[in-house]
């Protein structure tokens, strides 16, 4: 694997995440990427070579084993790894998107133009709806696979001896497996920062949807405030005019005529 190159995606992904995909990120970088790569492969490498049952009845070895492996802890592990971090990068190529169209309209309309967006990064519009869709999907996956290890596996324990009567085992044979203790705790970290990262996709669900919302309501008081000031302004003005042609009638009326009768006597 190209470090490098890993090392900049991520970079980009933390760049326009929140403070809690930020922390979703470190979780998954250090407690399943760097414990996958380190200590699980080791784990799990001697799995089948060491996966032996009191029988020497030929077949009955590898049966027994695809019964109660049928996909390798580790192979399911590297799946969940690609699918639950190619939603983060769909987020960069929408960015990436956002950037060169907007690169497209200053080359047509010129440096002075009006940008199309005033921060590509800022997550608003379609960008908001891919953020939100992306912690999603990641939710999903997470809770698929820890079903899934479930349901295949029937639960996270390794117990010993493994009871085995798959054909063409003679009978009920005896079949154990290399480190079983080591394996089950590293089968429950994995499981448990996966519904840690589950939780943590929620809660950025949950901010930033109570976010948008404050937003909104905060938009809605500022209309109805500038509309009820500008209602104001009017009102004042049209009582201000009303005024100014009252004092304009009042200043055109003459007084009327004074008639005195004389009576000569």
């Amino acid at each position: 694997m190209n470090w490098t190159i890993f090392q900049g995606l991520l970079s980009g992904v933390n760049k326009y995440s929140t403070a809690i995909g930020r922390v979703w990120l470190s979780i998954v970088f250090l407690f399943r990427v760097m414990v996958y790569v380190v200590a699980a492969e080791k784990v799990w490498g001697d799995e089948q070579k060491d996966f032996t049952c009191n029988t020497a009845q030929p077949g009955c070895h590898n049966v027994c084993y695809d019964h109660f492996f049928p996909v390798s802890h580790i192979r399911l592990w590297a799946l969940q790894l690609i699918f639950v971090t190619c939603p983060s990068f769909l987020v960069l190529l929408h960015v990436a998107y956002r950037e060169e169209r907007e690169r497209k309209h200053r080359l047509k309309y010129g440096e002075g133009c009006q940008r199309l967006y005033a921060n590509t990064g800022k997550k608003h519009g379609g960008l908001w709806w891919t953020y939100v869709l992306s912690l999603v999907f990641k939710m999903g996956v997470d809770g698929t696979f820890v079903y899934l290890l479930y349901h295949i596996y029937e639960g996270y324990d390794f117990p010993t001896p493994l009871k085995c009567s798959e054909d063409p085992c003679p009978n009920v044979v005896d079949c154990f497996i290399s480190r079983p203790t080591e394996k089950k705790i590293f089968t429950i970290f994995m499981v448990v920062t996966s519904l840690v990262c589950i939780l943590l996709s929620f809660c950025e669900i949950i901010y930033l949807v109570g976010k948008r919302c404050f937003e909104c309501v905060h938009r809605l008081q500022g209309t109805r405030q500038i509309s009820k000031a500008r209602s104001i302004s009017d009102m004042r003005s049209s009582n201000a005019c009303l005024q100014s042609n009252a004092k304009k009638l009042a200043s055109k009326e003459q007084p009327a005529p004074a008639y005195s009768e004389v009576i000569s006597s």
